[in-house]
């Protein structure tokens, strides 16, 4: 089966790259995170991505930065709790995945934030189904959490930007 993966970051694309390979998926990744901030935040973390992906010889595409399309989204509910604005944020890069994916013609499509023990994988889950639901394709969802650690060890010791955030301004405060 093929899977168009969204990319968060080169950390944590390790493990699920892995595994979705030893599973016999052919991968392609998508890297879309206007969310990401400030956009030195961004470069940073697109530059480990670039390196894993020619380290693994994964075809990657890379949609323009555009910040403003996730302020655009998240701003109007400036008041919403962290979880709420969280899915919004989601939504917007897995529906943007998944409608790339049909168009190119993938089976499925699925995250690498489901390596994250910081995410709320209920949530994150319920956003993918539903997506997939709305534009009619599979989302793919396997808790990948148990690969965390042993990913960011890698991603040190390849000399992988390891972040302290989420990514978006909001997360950068305590």
């Amino acid at each position: 089966m093929d899977i168009l993966l969204h990319i968060c970051c080169g950390p944590c694309l390790i493990y699920p790259f892995n595994r979705l390979k030893d599973q016999g998926f052919a991968i392609s990744g998508f890297y879309y995170n206007p969310n990401i901030y400030p956009p030195v935040e961004y470069e940073r973390r697109l530059e480990g991505v670039k390196v894993l992906s020619q380290e693994f010889l994964l075809e990657v595409e890379y949609p323009e930065y555009r910040e403003l399309e996730f302020l655009q989204a998240v701003c109007p509910q400036e008041n919403l709790p962290v979880s709420e604005r969280c899915v919004i944020c989601w939504s917007l890069r897995l529906r943007k995945t998944a409608k790339h994916a049909k168009q190119k013609g993938f089976s499925a499509f699925s995250t690498t934030l489901l390596v994250s023990p910081y995410q709320n994988h209920e949530l994150l889950k319920q956003a993918g189904e539903q997506i997939s639901r709305e534009i009619g394709i599979d989302f793919y969802y396997e808790d990948f959490r148990s690969g965390f650690k042993q990913a960011q060890v890698e991603a040190r010791n390849r000399g992988i930007y390891r972040q302290k955030y989420c990514g978006c301004q909001y997360s950068m405060q305590p």
